[in-house]
């Protein structure tokens, strides 16, 4: 028996084949960041019409590590071989081609016991006049331990910002160190964190298993570069007694 060629015009059926999907923008973006200025005290910062984002958290929470592995440079934030003694807010800017179209803000750890009480108390202040009175801050990004939870200074800052969430301040927990949690902790972890969040949400990160890294920074990208929802702050906003 013998077959008949293949008539001439007739293509073969081909698989469909899909380009891969490009890269988002978000990481090359936010590599641009660069140093711009520190304050020791809120009224040294420089007014700004830029949309800003807020990294705080604990002493030993990962704030710089997150915040050097989400720009891919090492020592963008700085971190104290002793907690608690990093005590300006740090401003970057981040733009492609020299421009600036956004500011990430690096504000001190708080809650290490070693550092005295009067510096906590002042800088509690600080932080919490921030928060409330930063006329561009467009979003505050929480770091936290997933191991130790929202611990009571973290639900204090809560408190701060509740107000501000409500009116259209984009808000996000990032769960650091999340490779030290078991799939099932994971899970836990960010269930009761979403809870917490109020408004806002939740992630799970790590810099050493590259956990969350393209979810913050395209969640970050997108804060900035996506219309936000109106907001209402009052241009004379009370400042809080703490945070």
């Amino acid at each position: 028996m013998t077959t008949s060629p293949p008539r001439a015009g007739v293509a073969r059926p081909t698989t469909p084949t899909h380009a891969p999907a490009a890269p988002h923008p978000a990481a090359g973006w936010l590599h641009t960041a660069r140093f711009l200025t520190s304050a020791p005290e809120l009224h040294f910062l420089p007014a700004l019409d830029l949309p800003e984002i807020a990294f705080v958290g604990r002493s030993n929470a990962g704030k710089s590590t997150c915040i050097n592995t989400l720009t891919q440079q090492k020592q963008l934030a700085f971190a104290s071989r002793k907690p608690g003694r990093t005590q300006h807010i740090n401003l970057f800017a981040v733009g492609r081609q020299g421009a600036t179209d956004a500011i990430l803000a690096d504000l001190p750890g708080y809650g290490y016991a070693a550092v005295p009480r009067q510096a906590k108390i002042r800088w509690q202040q600080v932080m919490a006049n921030y928060l409330v009175t930063r006329k561009n801050l467009r979003a505050v990004v929480l770091l936290c331990d997933p191991r130790l939870g929202l611990t009571e200074l973290d639900e204090i800052l809560l408190d701060v910002i509740r107000p501000r969430v409500e009116q259209g301040l984009q808000f996000l927990i990032v769960l650091t160190k999340a490779d030290k949690l078991t799939r099932t902790e994971s899970a836990a972890a960010l269930s009761v964190a979403r809870l917490q969040a109020g408004g806002g949400d939740a992630m799970l990160f790590s810099a050493p298993k590259r956990i969350g890294i393209d979810a913050v920074s395209a969640r970050i990208w997108d804060w900035v570069h996506r219309a936000p929802p109106p907001t209402a702050t009052p241009a004379d906003a009370p400042a809080a007694d703490q945070p």
